[in-house]
């Protein structure tokens, strides 16, 4: 089953029904922690905060199975 942020949703598809919310995610996470989580929409497979509470994003290359860590602020516009 695909799962979409609330991000995803309310600039793609507002009448969209999300499946989860990325701010809420990171925010239950210790720094340096991360959780693997799909947003079908954005393409990531996990949220991350760092030890300065920024929040990161995994974008998985499955062509050479390397993983971009991308700020969410650089994601989420």
């Amino acid at each position: 089953m695909a799962d979409f942020s609330k991000q995803w949703c309310e600039a793609n598809d507002p009448e969209m029904p999300w499946d989860f919310d990325i701010l809420e995610e990171a925010d239950k996470l210790q720094p340096d922690y991360y959780i693997s989580v799909i947003c079908e929409g954005y393409g990531f497979s996990a949220i991350y905060k760092d030890k300065k509470g920024n929040i990161l994003l995994a974008f998985d290359n499955y062509q050479d199975g390397t993983t971009e860590w991308k700020p969410y602020n650089q994601v989420i516009k």
